[in-house]
């Protein structure tokens, strides 16, 4: 293994951690990372599909137990969210394409590491019958296209609208992203599918960062800083991706 390598294994459980600790697999930033490290994104979407199901499951239970589940909110989001997950799979798009839908895709995180929009500070939008659903359908689609769980789209608009709180908008998103992974994935695995060399290494350390994640994040951990860091680092790599 080579010395990129060993810090790309440093990398991935920093990012499933810091992602976890606000309910959230952390694929945009594995994805950010496989790219940078020059993996295609044939290796690339299924890898970090794969991560997202672990760490998204592993954020959601920790969540759920210190949550009121808004479950009326989530079955609407996630009724055609699955489907659209799964269609979006089967398209594999052009390396250059995917870098810049990637890079603005990118700028949702950021602003949800970066608190921009917060509950606190927003009167809640009258959710219509058809406002989730069609909000699911889109994020699913797009999430199953670049292969990721959509929750880093979904947070910052369901906390925008006052839908939910910041703890309900990691229950919610963790479980959002856990069973769109899942979709997306078996959506992708229909065409077939290879995985970087190396992955077998990336799974149980990435995993591990994720469970502390969780658990710190569920527990009232907070860390600022950490936070901004990445923020900082995820802007960088959007600029990036989206110019050059």
């Amino acid at each position: 293994m080579s010395n990129p390598f060993y810090l790309l294994l440093v990398l991935l459980p920093l990012a499933a951690f810091l992602y976890a600790s606000v309910g959230h697999g952390g694929a945009s930033s594995y994805i950010a990372l496989l790219t940078l490290f020059e993996i295609i994104p044939a290796e690339t979407r299924p890898a970090a599909l794969i991560l997202n199901i672990g760490v998204s499951g592993i954020a959601f239970i920790s969540f759920y137990k210190r949550v009121q589940f808004p479950k009326s909110l989530f079955l609407s989001l996630i009724l055609f969210s699955i489907p659209a997950s799964f269609a979006g799979g089967l398209f594999l798009l052009d390396a250059h394409i995917y870098k810049k839908v990637l890079g603005v895709l990118l700028l949702f995180p950021t602003i949800r590491l970066l608190n921009i929009f917060s509950s606190k500070e927003i009167k809640p939008i009258e959710r219509k019958i058809w406002m989730a659903p069609l909000l699911g359908l889109a994020i699913g689609f797009v999430s199953g296209l670049i292969g990721i769980g959509g929750g880093i789209i979904l947070s910052p608009i369901i906390l925008f609208l006052g839908w939910t709180d910041l703890k309900q908008t990691a229950a919610v998103s963790a479980l959002f992203i856990f069973l769109n992974s899942i979709s997306g994935l078996i959506g992708i695995s229909i065409t077939g599918f290879h995985l970087p060399d190396g992955f077998e290494w990336m799974i149980p350390i990435t995993l591990f960062g994720g469970f502390i994640g969780g658990y710190a994040g569920a527990n009232k951990f907070n860390s600022p800083a950490m936070r901004i860091s990445l923020a900082v680092v995820l802007a960088v790599a959007s600029i990036k991706f989206i110019l050059f």
